[in-house]
């Protein structure tokens, strides 16, 4: 019996790992990507993934979402084994799970509609009356109800961005992996992309790992909450911070930090201090 099917039938099974990694190390034909990698993310925890360009951040994702296989080492997803998985057995875990690309990645020959909807025309089990309807509620979350029926081309970078976060909740996902989704985009930009991400966190609490270089991003998240009153992202009281926003950092493929927004900004690890200033 999986781990999956033991949790649920325990009543604590909101305290198991949504994400596990243990001791995983994954090469391409040379020196490792990763090597010895383990963490967790909990039920209701963000955690954001620090580090520079080509340090293993996008390949820890793909591992996540079995698209990847260690060379060494464990990957759980809802506590099944998927590393060990074959395709077809991954398909549900996916389904459970929702992915920002880098830049949006969205389909340039398709509306909006059909980009949001993609999945779920692909497994045509909804009436087009029903997918619209799920379309239109994952697009007003974001803001973008009238863009239902434009392509890609004609929209902003900021908004092809938020677009593409639609698509990864319509399906009210049990995990969120969000791949650098304020890379290229102006301050102003990234900071209404990050406050939609932090609307997601505080509102459905749905667990989620953050990849970014953008260490104001990494902090925004962290010192602000969705004020759903005002319908927008504010700032903690002076000395306060989300104690469910955590995070890490990578370098040469090796995970260097991993604990709160204080202890990164005490740390004594040269390389981290050199990140931060």
């Amino acid at each position: 019996m999986s781990l999956s099917l033991l949790t649920e039938l325990d009543p604590l099974k909101d305290t198991l790992p949504v994400v596990e990694m243990r001791h995983v190390t994954i090469s391409f034909d040379g020196p490792p990507v990763l090597a010895d990698i383990s963490f967790r993310v909990a039920p209701h925890e963000t955690r954001i993934l620090l580090g520079p360009a080509g340090v293993g951040k996008s390949v820890l994702l793909k591992l996540i979402n079995g698209l990847v296989k260690p060379d060494q080492g464990e990957v759980l997803l809802f506590g099944d084994e998927v590393s060990l998985m074959p395709e077809q057995e991954l398909f549900p875990l996916r389904a459970r799970t929702g992915m920002v690309f880098q830049e949006g990645a969205l389909f340039d020959s398709l509306t909006v509609r059909d980009n949001v909807g993609y999945q779920l025309i692909e497994e045509n089990k909804l009436s087009d009356e029903e997918i619209d309807a799920k379309v239109r509620e994952s697009l007003k979350f974001v803001g973008l109800e009238e863009t239902f029926l434009l392509f890609p081309a004609s929209l902003s970078g900021g908004m092809r961005r938020r677009v593409a976060i639609a698509r990864a909740l319509i399906n009210q996902p049990d995990l969120l992996l969000y791949d650098s989704p304020t890379g290229g985009l102006d301050p102003i930009t990234s900071t209404n992309i990050i406050s939609l991400i932090v609307k997601q966190r505080d509102v459905h609490q749905t667990p989620s790992l953050l990849v970014t270089h953008r260490l104001q991003d990494a902090f925004t998240m962290c010192t602000h909450r969705f004020d759903a009153g005002t319908d927008e992202m504010v700032p903690l009281p002076k000395g306060e911070t989300d104690a469910k926003t955590t995070f890490m950092m990578l370098d040469e493929g090796k995970l260097i930090f991993d604990g709160t927004l204080h202890e990164l900004l005490h740390t004594d690890n040269a390389f981290v201090k050199e990140f931060l200033e």
